[in-house]
């Protein structure tokens, strides 16, 4: 059994994978990422080599084995549920639920995450637009362009926030910006660094470069 401090690395270095396939990790952005000293990020990831976790290479960073790449899906799809049923059926605030996920991601069980999947429908997104790993292990991925790279004057579909720090969330929500709301990016100026964009049926917002590549959009699919 995993610890939850082993999970948390594992889970770390996943999300950084996805991220940049192909790349090693540097432990300096473990360390950053899990608020943690370098020399302790440093320490956790020898152990978790000797544990047959994790490949590291001194000086260049570290990767999942098959092995870390199978537990870490698990605990992200643990958390990304979690967060989904928090807000579907305990009604709590998308803004709320990440660090509520941080806990219990490492108490509930197979058997009760299996029936919070099967309540929710079997979900592939979480609130925030985010993949929901299958219980295979597997993620979708996408090539999502966001508000700062995709066509101006075209009406398209917000599918994913990816910064989850509270204050930013409930921003986007005051301005209308959530996953499902089909958007469009009315004006775009390089000088000034400001995107114009405007939800369906709300009104024009600015946002910086900064925040608007946070905010990631696709084609409206066919209904």
């Amino acid at each position: 059994m995993a610890t939850s401090t082993v999970e948390d690395y594992l889970k770390q270095i996943y999300q950084a994978q996805l991220t940049s396939p192909g790349s090693l990790v540097p432990t300096g952005q473990v360390a950053s990422a899990l608020e943690v000293a370098p020399g302790t990020a440093t320490a956790m990831v020898k152990t978790l080599a000797e544990a047959g976790l994790v490949e590291y290479e001194p000086y260049s960073g570290v990767c999942l084995t098959s092995a870390g790449e199978k537990l870490a899906s698990h605990v992200l799809r643990r958390h990304r549920l979690v967060e989904l049923f928090l807000v579907e059926v305990m009604g709590m605030d998308w803004s709320e639920v990440h660090s509520e996920a941080e806990l219990l991601e490492h108490a509930v069980s197979e058997r009760l995450l299996r029936r919070i999947d099967t309540m929710l429908g079997g979900p592939q997104v979480d609130p925030h637009g985010d993949p929901i790993p299958t219980a295979g292990g597997e993620v979708a991925t996408a090539d999502y362009a966001n508000l700062v790279t995709c066509p101006v004057e075209a009406t398209l579909m917000l599918v994913q926030v990816t910064d989850q720090t509270s204050d930013f969330l409930r921003l986007m929500e005051s301005y209308g910006l959530l996953p499902g709301v089909p958007v469009e990016v009315v004006a775009r100026d390089e000088q000034a660094d400001t995107v114009e964009v405007r939800p369906l049926g709300g009104n024009r917002v600015s946002l910086g470069f900064r925040a608007a590549s946070k905010i990631r959009v696709a084609p409206p699919t066919d209904s």
